[in-house]
């Protein structure tokens, strides 16, 4: 593999490490309503789980609220009781036509908790980067033995690998900081 190949391919897969969460994040409530906080639940729709933004329509008409409003009636029940299951916290209030949920102001103990939950996702997103790293200085490392890459080459790859993980660390923390402000936020 071409020296360069071996830091883009390596930060290629930081940054997709970085999306995953991101999009984990979506769904740590915080004090207002988002469509990412119920679109990936899964409902069981004749019989295969199925994410609910593929089933219904999911609105914000107001801070606090979300509607949602199935595109076929019959799997009204089925999405209430996939709300009820999940780890939201909400209750649903289902009319026949849709349902509504609305969130309640977070207490400052569940605010605790969700900023300790999005730490933790931003921890295993670090600790992804830094194993990306490692992989990809053990694929240095072989370049060396193999004779393509010569001792100066080996260290350059290296600094440039580290600085590249510096870099997308310090990314992860500044997305955790906006989170935590967030979830922190009345």
């Amino acid at each position: 593999m071409p020296n360069h190949a071996i830091s883009t391919d390596a930060e290629h897969k930081m940054v997709k490490a970085i999306e995953v969460m991101t999009n984990e994040f979506k769904g740590i409530r915080t004090g207002r309503a988002s469509p990412a906080l119920v679109e990936n639940i899964k409902v069981d729709y004749y019989g295969s789980p199925t994410p609910l933004r593929q089933l219904a329509n999911i609105s914000i008409p107001e801070p606090r609220a979300i509607i949602i409003k199935p595109y076929d009636a019959a799997c009204l029940k089925d999405i209430e009781k996939a709300i009820m299951t999940s780890d939201t916290g909400i209750n649903p209030n289902n009319d026949g036509k849709l349902i509504r949920l609305n969130l309640p102001p977070l207490s400052e103990e569940r605010r605790k908790q969700l900023s300790k939950t999005a730490k933790d996702t931003s921890e295993k997103a670090k600790v992804a980067v830094r194993n990306i790293r490692r992989d990809a200085n053990k694929m240095v490392e072989d370049e060396e033995k193999k004779k393509t890459l010569t001792e100066d080459g080996k260290f350059k790859l290296k600094d440039e690998l580290q600085k590249i993980t510096e870099k997308l660390e310090k990314q992860i923390d500044e997305l955790l900081t906006k989170k935590t402000a967030d979830i922190m936020e009345i």
